[in-house]
């Protein structure tokens, strides 16, 4: 766990998921799914269940190439970041993460912070070799931090995101440690 102070004063605590975080992850998903375009899922999309949440954090404890974070600010669940490495031994070095603020919290320095925190993780597994990601094409916001952090692009994947009648392409983007 680590204490940060935001550029609005606040203290943001950035730690592990636990099993009893599900609930609240639930629901901060569903806030979520309503204030941005540049998720992979619509709001009411995901089916999650708490038993399913809990498996999913679970998973991440008892993995080596697993990990998944949560910001929190005054015990509000405001951001999260999830990266899952392969399970398979010629993969399990690499793996991919996508992150999420609330957009109350955006421009706070929340998503550096757990970025930051997943690159630490990282060097220190001693497995973690790269961290991979995919961002919508016209994100500019995302791309820029993901430079900011010495992420490169690698690739484009063309019309992988269908949101409001129009096709978006998506950048991969990958960090070698």
């Amino acid at each position: 766990m680590k204490e940060y102070i935001l550029s609005n004063g606040k203290k943001v605590v950035i730690r592990k998921a636990e099993k009893k975080d599900a609930e609240e992850l639930i629901k901060f998903i569903n806030i979520i799914s309503y204030e941005s375009d540049f998720l992979t899922f619509e709001p009411g999309e995901l089916k999650l269940t708490k038993e399913l949440e809990e498996s999913i954090i679970e998973e991440c404890y008892n993995s080596d190439n697993k990990l998944f974070l949560i910001a929190e600010i005054e015990g509000e669940i405001v951001g999260n970041l999830s990266f899952k490495g392969s399970n398979r031994r010629r993969l399990k070095h690499a793996g991919e993460f996508g992150i999420s603020v609330k957009k109350e919290y955006w421009n706070m320095g929340i998503a550096s912070q757990l970025i930051k925190e997943l690159i630490e993780w990282a060097k220190s597994s001693g497995i973690i070799k790269k961290i991979n990601l995919k961002v919508r094409e016209d994100n500019e916001r995302a791309i820029n931090l993901y430079r900011k952090f010495g992420f490169i692009e690698e690739g484009k994947i063309s019309k992988e995101f269908y949101v409001n009648g129009k096709y978006y392409s998506t950048i991969l983007m990958g960090l070698e440690i």
